[in-house]
């Protein structure tokens, strides 16, 4: 049987999504009643980190031992990895000494390496190009709150990163439209976007891109690895603040998501981030409950649990 790993968004079908969800919905139940829940006992997450974390390293540590599993975390000081040794070879040594593994790194070319050579299912836990997880984490969220996404349209207001990538793979799995206001200079790599993806549209004006939409997500305009463009960005991505004149442009039940951290007074108003169309709380804590339903399903296949 073939290992699955899953390294973007496009890698599940939807069939797939929708049974990882139910499980994450039967899974954060049980951790709302304190039931002990260990179908992946004497089980190992390695974790690898090339780029530093808090949401993902805490969400994934703590849900494998949730689980019943053990997380062993290394990064680039920790490794030989950070000594040059081949992606390829780390593959191999690694996959033959733990369950699955998660890496959070900076090419999407060094996780697909790792991938072609582990014995083991692998995980995107963040690249340069793709956030699976928390976009899986995002639409997670929404159906909870407001049911299915399918024929809803979500607003993307920034820089066109990991995220709004993971969103335009989402929008094609689950037929969701994607409105897109990036600053010029900061637009689309066409590369990293499937020709037949005819469920987005560009806007100029960012405002414009949020009316009658269900959701509006952002980011920070900086991400990791792009700290010295910071001050070239503020100015760019001036008029880029999802604010409250913005989301008053969306539906009136519309939500707002932000990956987080967030800087309030940047890419987003403290009035919205902090206010009751704001569901980050949630959107954060189910990277949690996602995950440990994708670890279950990665490492031990499809459970068939009457709930």
């Amino acid at each position: 049987m073939a290992i699955k790993h899953f390294l973007q968004f496009s890698d599940f079908t939807r069939d797939e999504f929708e049974y990882v969800m139910e499980r994450a919905r039967v899974i954060k139940r049980k951790f709302k009643n304190y039931d002990t829940y260990h179908p992946l006992l004497d089980r190992t997450l390695v974790m690898i980190f090339e780029k530093n974390s808090t949401r993902t390293r805490l969400s994934f540590e703590a849900g494998m031992h949730q689980l019943g599993g053990a997380a062993i975390y290394l990064n680039t000081r920790d490794s030989q990895l950070g000594r040059g040794e081949p992606v390829e070879d780390a593959g191999q040594v690694m996959s033959r000494m733990c369950d699955i593994i998660m890496i959070r790194t900076f090419g999407q070319d060094i996780i697909e390496r790792f991938a072609a050579n582990s014995r083991v299912p692998v995980i995107n836990g963040l690249t340069n190009e793709h956030h699976p997880c928390q976009v899986f984490a995002d639409v997670f969220t929404y159906v909870e709150h407001r049911g299915s996404i399918t024929g809803k349209t979500v607003a993307w207001i920034g820089d066109a990163n990991n995220m709004l990538y993971s969103w335009l793979q989402a929008a094609q799995v689950f037929g969701f439209h994607l409105n897109v206001s990036t600053p010029k200079g900061y637009d689309l790599d066409a590369k990293l976007v499937d020709p037949a993806n005819k469920n987005y549209t560009l806007f100029d004006n960012p405002s414009d891109a949020c009316a009658g939409v269900d959701l509006v997500n952002t980011d920070v305009w900086t991400s990791m690895g792009y700290e010295e463009e910071n001050q070239a960005r503020l100015k760019a991505f001036d008029g880029w603040i999802v604010d409250e004149a913005k989301m008053a442009r969306a539906k009136p039940d519309a939500l707002f998501m932000h990956c987080l951290p967030a800087h309030r007074g940047e890419e987003v108003s403290a009035g919205v981030i902090d206010g009751p169309q704001s569901v980050v709380w949630d959107e954060a804590e189910n990277r949690l409950h996602i995950q440990k339903a994708l670890l279950e399903y990665l490492v031990v296949g499809k459970i068939e649990e009457k709930q």
